[in-house]
């Protein structure tokens, strides 16, 4: 190639660059220009229909209305958000290119030409041009740059009131320990108390004299920490043991009638509504309510569905006198708690993290700080041995904590580099250790679960992360809407296989019988081969899943957000067993146990069986 040809090819690379940076700046600002105009999240209709919501609280149907444009602004303005940030490197790619190519060809033109052809005022005008060419373009992408940086950030209207960090800087960041069964106990918690929740032998207690030591000696006493085995035998936390959605509880009934009655046992109304999804251990039930002036643990009898008691999660120090404002589907009781046999845990909203022993007697409560989250804290907490996990990935920082389980106090603390994520973690047993496993934006990432250090990570989700990870058949499985569905090889970090036809916004998958499956909030259930990641089957049917798909008796069991129950064979062809209505709507995950299945919607707790 010859300098000519050089010059030539040169040129038409710097016209075709240029042009590029001209559109891509053109569209930056038009979008800048649009979002300066128009506020995604604050607009008139929904404005005008939460004042209606006021007026009408009772009104199922606008409750949906709100939730559906409230979907669609928040993906509205993440695709803004994914527009401004690709369109950014793009332009900067081509001006890089843009300039390259001038550089280049003005470099071979001032080689090949007679000097003394020139003249002079055609020097001078050339140069001139060239100055005004170059001054124009870089005000062009000054300008572009600024617009993209200046574009407004909608969500972080939703953070939290600078006052509230203010209470939580000023109050003492202790932890809160309560001796077991003593008179402090109960006036500290300021629970309310039935005349059946305190047993005899724990009124004796609180009616003796018994000095630190002997309570601290009762507290070493306690029971074992439960095993593998005996995780698996109840239902302690989000989507079952170990956080994965499968049960081994067998006999789960696949028929029954809400508005009849057919085969629901019992229904109980709970005091406050909440998010959160039931956890079992043994014959005790868990769940729990707040709204903005109280939070509450609530104990149930499973098998008659009695309340057997209620505790407040009140006078923590450090938790902040007014609520954090959340959204009215988060709120601040979104969290699942986990429960070990020997003590049940919760978490709120507030950054309040709570124990009581299984009889209600409170063991210890501190508060982690005020999570600055726009939509409300909802990562559910899940336990191993002495540990219970939390991962606390907000707008002000990132970490997984460890805490104690018998005081409360920081075990280890990993610093994270992600953003805010609505996921919950999940344990694996890797190579015979048991590693934490976390989604959010960017990454999914495993850690050692007795010292925290990160042992992987990878990237591949964006956006708001509401699917919680799953594990199974040696792989863990992640996705998220807009992003990826992703299988990843704990062992070593490696990506296994990916795919991008069907992603979930709120369900989480779940993997059984070398089978992953996965739901979305448009009202697809597909299922995958766990190892290849080729699709087996898909059913398009139904409002939608924000419940997640939940194995059990060697079946699929998930509600749509009608409520309607849809029960599926674990085969690599599409086999619907039965279905079911509830009678009401279901964005919670089924709990298990032999023989009965236990869901939540709002204030009222269902128990389904023959």
């Amino acid at each position: 190639m010859n300098d000519s040809d050089k010059i030539r090819l040169a040129s038409n690379v710097a016209v075709v660059a240029g042009i590029f940076c001209a559109v891509v700046s053109l569209l930056l600002l038009l979008n800048f220009f649009q979002l300066t105009k128009s506020d995604p999240l604050e607009s008139e209709v929904m404005q005008s229909m939460i004042e209606r919501l006021g007026r009408e609280p009772q009104n199922a149907e606008l409750k949906q209305d709100i939730r559906h444009l409230d979907l669609l602004a928040r993906k509205a303005y993440f695709t803004s958000q994914w527009q401004v940030n690709t369109g950014s490197y793009l332009l900067l790619f081509g001006a890089l290119v843009f300039a390259l190519a001038l550089r280049v060809y003005f470099s071979l033109k001032s080689r090949i030409e007679i000097p003394d052809q020139i003249v002079e005022n055609e020097l001078k005008a050339r140069i001139l041009s060239q100055k005004w060419l170059l001054a124009g373009g870089v005000f062009v992408l000054v300008l572009t740059f600024a617009a993209t940086f200046a574009t407004k950030d909608y969500l972080k209207m939703y953070h939290v009131d600078e006052t509230l960090v203010a209470d939580v800087a000023s109050a003492d960041p202790g932890i809160e320990v309560i001796e077991v069964g003593s008179e402090t106990a109960a006036a500290l918690s300021g629970a309310e108390t039935s005349s059946e929740e305190v047993p005899a032998a724990t009124a004796e207690v609180a009616a003796s004299d018994a000095a630190p030591a002997q309570v601290a000696e009762a507290v070493t006493a306690a029971p074992a920490l439960p095993d593998a085995a005996q995780i698996r035998a109840n239902f302690p936390s989000f989507r079952g043991p170990f956080g994965n959605g499968v049960s081994g509880h067998r006999n789960i009934p696949v028929d029954f009638d809400g508005p009849s009655g057919k085969n629901i046992l019992w229904k109980a109304t709970l005091p406050m509504s909440g998010y959160n999804s039931p956890v079992i251990w043994g014959n005790r039930l868990f769940v729990s309510g707040a709204n903005a002036q109280k939070r509450e643990v609530y104990c149930i009898d499973r098998n008659s569905g009695k309340i057997l008691w209620t505790r407040a999660a009140d006078n923590i120090p450090g938790s902040p006198a007014t609520a954090p404002r959340t959204t009215e589907d988060t709120g601040l009781a979104a969290p699942t708690l986990y429960t070990d046999g020997i003590r049940v845990y919760a978490i709120f909203g507030t950054g309040d993290v709570i124990a009581f022993d299984m009889e209600g007697n409170r063991v210890w409560a501190r508060n982690l700080g005020v999570p600055d989250n726009h939509y409300g804290h909802s990562s559910s907490l899940i336990g191993w041995k002495d540990k219970l996990f939390v991962q606390y990935d907000t707008n002000r920082g990132q970490k997984l904590l460890a805490l104690n389980v018998a005081t409360g106090e920081t075990v280890w603390e990993t610093p994270r580099s992600v953003k805010i994520s609505w996921a919950s973690p999940i344990l694996a047993n890797v190579g015979g250790k048991y590693q934490v496993i976390l989604a959010t934006d960017p990454t999914v990432a495993g850690y050692d679960a007795e010292t925290g250090k990160e042992l992987w990570s990878v990237r591949g989700l964006m956006g708001e992360v509401g699917p919680s990870p799953a594990f199974g058949e040696g792989l863990v499985f992640a996705t998220q809407e807009y992003a990826t569905l992703m299988a990843i090889n704990p062992a070593n970090g490696q990506i296994v296989w990916k795919d991008d036809e069907y992603l979930s916004e709120v369900a989480s998958p779940v993997v059984a019988n070398g089978m992953v499956f996965l739901a979305t909030s448009y009202g697809v259930l597909v299922c995958y081969d766990a190892k290849t990641g080729s699709k087996l089957w898909e059913h398009d049917d139904g409002p939608g899943y924000y419940s997640s798909p939940v194995v059990a008796d060697n079946k699929l069991f998930i509600f749509d957000l009608d409520g309607r129950l849809q029960v599926y064979a674990l085969e690599r062809e599409k086999k619907l067993l039965g279905e079911s209505n509830l009678g009401a709507k279901i964005s919670s995950t089924p709990a298990f146990a032999d023989g009965r299945m236990y869901v939540r919607a709002g204030t009222t707790l269902y128990c389904i069986g023959k």
